[in-house]
């Protein structure tokens, strides 16, 4: 089969098209023949060794496909490793059935970004009704599926974040009250201003550096950040729990990983609330493109470089 196999550990440069052996699906698990394969920014850091999970090499990068498996399922699934070929093999555990209704970018789009922006606004923060929401990368894939979710549910004010008029503009169609910049000198004033006049309540922050920073000193008392990615790949300023406390203020850290250790299957609630909404045309997954297999080292060229909205997938089929 054709897939992207990584030999050594980089950039872009180091995803190369290789022809390997069929993977073979033992007890308890699937094998997916790939319709499409998602691209996220983790595998950015999958593929230069960066990430949380430490990966080995050689791998093939990919962690969530949707395809059909020999007894003609549809379904989604999250793989680890392994999703940037034509074939792919998943615990059955973490592979969904896919309604008719759903499409392929779709359900791709829900079970990694989806199901973040729903533990992000359901747990991380819990966001309550009235409340003030800012989203920063709001483009992205979380973003645009978390700006929709954050209206959807009552949320006072979204606040949208992202680098570009095209991308503001984009968050402003998806729901956002206000969309700004967050490269102005002062972004903490530039949120309150955005919040009218008023401190934040919640943030979903993906950055990192001084947007992390900004973002913490606009919060107001009980306010909440939920940290969940760090796309700048700087450090935010340590925080001291004194400073919490002096302000009331609580950070969260997320990686949806961590939702499989939760009682009463998570994911499976989040991943029917969210197809049930789009179903409805409730939220939409806005499709960022598709490339072809030849084609990933662009796919992650423009992500690290911030060109891309919504959701990247790859066709395995050419």
């Amino acid at each position: 089969m054709r897939a992207i196999q990584i030999t050594e550990f980089g950039g872009p440069e180091v995803l190369t098209v290789a022809e390997l052996p069929e993977p073979a699906a033992g007890p308890g698990h699937l094998l997916i023949d790939v319709s499409r394969a998602g691209v996220n920014y983790a595998d950015t850091h999958q593929a230069e060794n960066s990430y949380l999970s430490e990966s080995t090499l050689p791998m093939v990068p990919g962690g969530e496909v949707v395809g059909t498996t020999p007894d003609g399922r549809r379904v989604v699934a999250l793989v680890g490793t392994g999703g940037y070929a034509e074939k792919a093999v998943a615990p059955e555990a973490l592979a969904w059935d896919v309604p008719d209704a759903i499409d392929d970018v779709t359900a791709l789009g829900m079970i990694v970004q989806g199901a973040s922006a729903w533990v992000l606004l359901r747990r991380s923060v819990h966001l309550e009704p009235g409340e003030s929401v800012v989203v920063h990368a709001a483009a992205g894939g979380v973003g645009t599926i978390a700006v929709q979710l954050a209206k959807a549910w009552g949320a006072g004010r979204v606040i949208a974040t992202a680098s570009s008029e095209r991308k503001r503009q984009l968050a402003l169609d998806l729901g956002a009250d206000v969309a700004i910049d967050p490269g102005v000198p002062d972004l903490t004033r530039a949120l309150i201003d955005a919040n009218e006049g008023r401190r934040v309540d919640t943030v979903l922050e993906m950055t990192g550096g001084t947007v992390t920073d900004q973002s913490l000193r606009a919060l107001a008392p009980f306010g909440r950040l939920a940290f969940y990615g760090m796309a700048s790949r700087t450090e935010p300023s340590p925080v001291r729990p004194a400073t919490l406390m002096s302000h009331s203020t609580t950070i969260s850290g997320m990686w949806l990983a961590h939702v499989f250790q939760l009682p009463g299957n998570v994911m499976r609630r989040a991943l029917d609330e969210l197809f049930a909404l789009a179903a409805d045309g409730g939220i939409r997954v806005v499709a960022g493109g598709e490339y072809g297999l030849k084609e990933v080292r662009r796919a992650h060229e423009d992500l690290r470089a911030r060109r891309t909205t919504g959701k990247l997938v790859l066709d395995p089929s050419r």
